[in-house]
């Protein structure tokens, strides 16, 4: 039962550190940004194919950095 909660309580502090950052899935690699403030939303992203040029429209995204992440991984904005 002790090894059980332990988990629990392990795997709760996992996901709510998981929930300050945004996870994007790029073309060939997975992109870490650091959330401007806590929620669930945009934690895990898909940014493969054209896709990309739609996050730009979310608005914590952009505050977190996609624009640069887009811009290194060779798509150029304009």
């Amino acid at each position: 039962m002790k090894k059980l909660i332990i988990l629990l309580v392990m795997a709760g502090a996992l996901a709510y550190g998981a929930l300050n950052y945004h996870f994007i899935l790029m073309d060939n690699t997975v992109k870490v940004l650091k959330k401007e403030k806590l929620t669930h939303q945009d934690t895990f992203v898909n940014a493969r194919g054209e896709k990309k040029f739609i996050l730009l429209l979310k608005p914590s995204l952009v505050k977190a950095g996609i624009k640069d992440v887009i811009y290194k991984a060779g798509d150029s904005i304009k």
